[in-house]
């Protein structure tokens, strides 16, 4: 990868964004590049939908930005320049001597090593302390992309979030389309399974990380009886079997029990006076739940109501807007389940026209990053300003 000195600088900030439907690797590569190719790159982000050739596309973005790190993962649907879409490739670039990025590969996720993150906090230090020298009114924020089939978003973006002394960070788990097999993260060439990266971004633009969900407790509770956290099933909830119980609870059969209920009837946690949704993934044939985060036996959560999703996003994308003025990129990962709930309720066109207006570019993931927690059922991201 390149090194920050490795990385040339430029008058101003230059965002091209681009997207393909191509599925020749080749073809789809050279498609992609010829949109975002700019001089003296800091930075690429791709988003690839499942069923791309994904070792061939690998290469194919290493050889078509060689002096340029190439980040990104596998998604459950694409946010472009044109809005949703699935089955593309999408992503940007990024460049300009106010921004400097410096992305660190992490092998063996699930495993996760002491060692691993202590590299990582040194360089980064070191990183950050020479842009802060030589630009003023800097600032930094890291990006961070992880196999969503990993189960070890939790503590890898914890250990990840105190290393780097809490610098603002947002991410997103990859995503298989909802087949829940494999996610891939792309790193140094190649899409790999059971990895992540993290990629620290100093800049002397103006910028704002944030999050926002539609959900509000209701007044029904329920208590985790039966749970093994280590693959985030549960099978017990107030110690019947769990499908049976959160049917009960939500008032829908057990067969009914599909991701367009689950995207309505999210279940919440409350940590420090904030309720985080627990977003579950799917029913079982023994009649368990699995969900998209850690679940823990005695766990008292609550049932979430939800609020108009276009509106609440248009609120807290003004409200972003307003502080990071001229914003030129959204860069965005939302949950899948808010996508199942966008199309079913027939809000695409909607929800396109916000997302279009702030330059959004992202991925439907399995599973939200923000500062040191794994979040679900969000709309998470960072806006950046142009310099003033």
């Amino acid at each position: 990868m390149s090194s920050m000195a490795e990385m040339v600088e430029n008058n101003v900030m230059d965002v091209l964004s681009g997207r393909t439907d191509n599925r020749n690797p080749h073809e789809a590569v050279a498609d992609f590049a010829r949109q975002v190719l700019q001089p003296d790159m800091a930075l690429v982000v791709v988003f690839v939908a499942p069923g791309h050739d994904l070792d061939k596309m690998g290469l194919l973005f290493k050889a078509s930005f060689p002096d340029c790190p190439v980040i990104g993962c596998t998604t459950s649907g694409e946010i472009t320049p044109d809005g949703y879409s699935e089955n593309s490739v999408t992503g940007f670039s990024l460049s300009g001597k106010n921004t400097k990025a410096k992305p660190y590969a992490i092998e063996s996720v699930k495993n996760l090593q002491p060692e691993t993150i202590q590299s990582i906090k040194d360089d980064a230090r070191k990183k950050i302390s020479n842009f802060h020298k030589n630009h003023k009114n800097s600032n930094e924020f890291a990006l961070f992309f992880v196999d969503g089939m990993s189960g070890a978003e939790e503590r890898s973006v914890a250990l990840l979030y105190q290393a780097l002394q809490n610098i603002p960070l947002i991410g997103g788990s990859a995503g298989d389309n909802l087949r829940f097999k494999e996610t891939f993260v792309l790193v140094d060439g190649e899409f790999k399974t059971d990895a992540a990266v993290a990629t620290l971004i100093c800049t002397t633009l103006p910028f704002e990380t944030f999050k926002t969900q539609h959900f509000i407790p209701t007044e029904t509770k329920l208590v985790i009886t039966s749970a093994d956290p280590s693959t985030r099933t549960v099978y017990e909830i107030n110690g019947l079997p769990a499908a049976e119980e959160y049917a009960r609870l939500i008032g829908v059969s057990q067969q009914g029990l599909l991701p367009a209920v689950f995207s309505r009837f999210p279940l919440m946690l409350r940590i420090g006076g904030e309720y985080y949704v627990r977003s579950l993934q799917k029913k079982n044939d023994d009649g368990s739940l699995t969900f998209y985060c850690a679940i823990d036996n005695g766990l008292v959560l609550t049932i979430g109501k939800g609020v108009d999703l276009v509106e609440n996003l248009n609120q807290a994308l003004m409200d972003v807007s307003s502080r990071v003025k001229d914003p030129q990129l959204l860069i965005t990962c939302e949950c899948i389940l808010r996508r199942v709930e966008v199309l079913q309720d027939g809000l695409t066109d909607r929800v396109d026209d916000i997302l279009k207006k702030y330059n959004a570019i992202g991925f439907h993931s399995y599973g939200e990053q923000f500062n040191a927690v794994h979040v679900n059922q969000t709309f998470s991201g960072v806006m950046i300003g142009r310099k003033q």
